[in-house]
């Protein structure tokens, strides 16, 4: 099912001239559950991988706050908790009956972490036939995004990125090596997710934008409070009017809880685009009216262990994005990683 996101509440660019120079067309790909194939856009999905060609693995250093499990435990621990929502309880029965808890405390145990090099695992295909705007190298109508599931420098997971042509993969991978190493509580692993990408509007970050017209847009957003002081006031064009919540292409930062800060390539000093955005979720408390159309309605009965705003039941430190840019220059350039 296709997803829509509303109108915004506001005609922001009308109000604030200055702004309309700075949008921008982001893509969201409202992941929603599904079972992708290698052919199909997705996220968590299987990779559309040549035989010939070597998995990725990770070499660098890890940062381990818990023992690491394995992918399967993951799995397994994620099946065991989805059936158990999903069952029909009694008023006083609980979750888990004595031995589910137990298989389920073993599967979060953990084990040593390995030494040795560790897969990378799968975290989105896109088509460029899919995602409107995104461009790569000449000859590519591939992005995939694959990274080391364990906590790296600055918290998050080590990601790399692959262009390629489609036509030319020849014979498939079809049984691809697994981390040995997975983040204690299955942070970074994503659920397979069918995609269903949409053009939207954004405009910066306050953090990005001159002094004087963040000032201006606050103090203007004080101003839409409803009589009781209820409403997001200040913060108001930052949540409803900006940047767009959720997995995307493009747009902008979605800066935060940390300020902008110069992102330029190593190689030609050129400034970093955003191209790709893992997020911890699609809407929360404070971006309601990005909630597609679709999603307005809770679902009926239960809805088991993912929560609507996260089908692909990834998170990023407490709840951020990871946002990954690359040089305009050049697609051989390194990109670059931050989480916001």
């Amino acid at each position: 099912m296709a997803r829509t996101t509303p109108p915004r509440p506001v005609d922001i660019a009308a109000l604030f001239p200055e702004l309309a120079p700075l949008a921008r067309q982001a893509v969201r790909l409202h992941p929603r559950p599904g079972e992708p194939g290698v052919r199909e856009s997705s996220v968590g999905g299987p990779l559309l991988w040549p035989a010939g060609e070597e998995w990725p693995v990770c070499t660098e250093p890890h940062q381990h706050w818990e023992p690491p499990v394995s992918l399967d435990d993951v799995r397994r621990r994620r099946a065991l908790l989805e059936a158990a929502w999903l069952r029909p309880r009694a008023p006083e029965e609980n979750l888990l009956d004595p031995e589910q808890r137990a298989l389920l405390d073993r599967l979060g145990a953990g084990h040593p972490a390995h030494t040795g090099p560790n897969p990378l695992l799968p975290v989105a295909q896109l088509y460029l036939r899919d995602v409107p705007g995104l461009a790569g190298p000449a000859g590519a109508d591939l992005l995939q995004v694959l990274w080391c599931p364990l906590d790296h420098d600055e918290a998050m997971p080590a990601a790399r990125l692959f262009w390629r042509d489609s036509a030319g993969v020849g014979e498939l991978l079809t049984d691809p090596p697994a981390p040995l190493d997975v983040d204690h509580y299955g942070n970074y692993v994503p659920e397979p997710c069918a995609l269903h990408p949409e053009p939207v509007t954004e405009y910066p970050a306050p953090h990005e934008l001159p002094e004087e017209l963040a000032a201006r847009l606050h103090e203007w957003g004080e101003g839409t409070k409803a009589a009781d002081g209820s409403g997001p006031g200040g913060a108001y064009y930052q949540y409803e009017l900006s940047v767009a919540p959720g997995w995307k292409v493009g747009g902008w930062g979605p800066w935060s809880f940390c300020d902008p800060c110069p992102m330029d390539c190593p190689e030609c000093g050129a400034a970093y685009r955003p191209l790709f955005t893992v997020d911890s979720g699609e809407w929360d408390g404070g971006s309601g009216s990005w909630i597609p159309l679709e999603d307005r309605e809770p679902p009926a009965g239960p809805t088991g262990l993912r929560r609507p705003s996260d089908p692909p039941m990834v998170q990023i430190g407490r709840g951020y994005h990871l946002q990954l840019y690359v040089c305009p220059s050049s697609f051989d350039h390194p990109h670059y990683a931050a989480v916001q």
